[in-house]
């Protein structure tokens, strides 16, 4: 679909609604596709352009912010340094970051996630908390990357065309064939059954 519009965007220069639709595209399923690393090449491509509109850029960038939420690490790890790309190219957009007293919970949001229209989504009027949540992720790369947008953005944009290729798998085995270091579980050893002070049953039970 998303190389339909770049055949017609290529075609006729003022094609109608292409941003409109290329929005609409935006949902869960681009982080499942087969040919994720080409639809997101495509979208940084129609996305590069310093002259388009700040609304536009902000309701892209909170889309896929929104999508975030329920994305798995290898789609995290491409998606928050090319939201980052985007409010580097647009500093106008940054206001989504550093915006004082932004919504603290979903239902607080301006932002319409149901709008088909970027200019009607209010997204400019939102903040990228979502990125925010994503810093207590489970993942610690994950939460390494979304930490990020706390200190001030550098000039030069990240290379996305590794990140692009990242699967899972890559993932998983680059995270068992790390050294683990010892973590300690409990800062008190356990000495009675139950783990309490003066446990009538240690004096009959050995943990050891």
């Amino acid at each position: 679909m998303l190389c339909g519009l770049f055949c017609l965007s290529s075609l006729c220069r003022e094609y109608p609604d292409f941003y409109k639709k290329l929005y609409s595209l935006l949902d869960p399923s681009i982080f499942y596709v087969k040919y994720r690393a080409r639809f997101f090449r495509l979208l940084d491509l129609f996305l590069s352009s310093s002259h388009l509109p700040s609304y536009l850029v902000a309701a892209f960038a909170k889309r896929l912010a929104r999508l975030t939420l329920t994305a798995p690490p290898d789609a995290l790890l491409l998606v928050i340094p090319f939201i980052c790309n985007l409010l580097r190219r647009h500093p106008s957009c940054k206001v989504l970051v550093h915006r004082p007293g932004g919504p603290e919970e979903m239902s607080a949001d301006p932002y319409v996630w149901e709008e088909e229209d970027p200019l009607e989504s209010r997204a400019l009027d939102s903040s990228l908390w979502e990125i925010q949540t994503l810093q207590r992720h489970y993942h610690p790369e994950v939460a390494k990357a979304a930490s990020s947008i706390n200190t001030a953005l550098s000039e030069t944009e990240d290379d996305l065309m590794e990140l692009m290729e990242l699967t899972s798998y890559e993932i998983f085995d680059r995270d068992i064939k790390k050294k683990a270091t010892t973590v300690p579980l409990e800062f008190q050893r356990v000495t009675g059954l139950f783990g309490q002070k003066n446990d009538v049953l240690a004096e009959y039970f050995s943990l050891e």
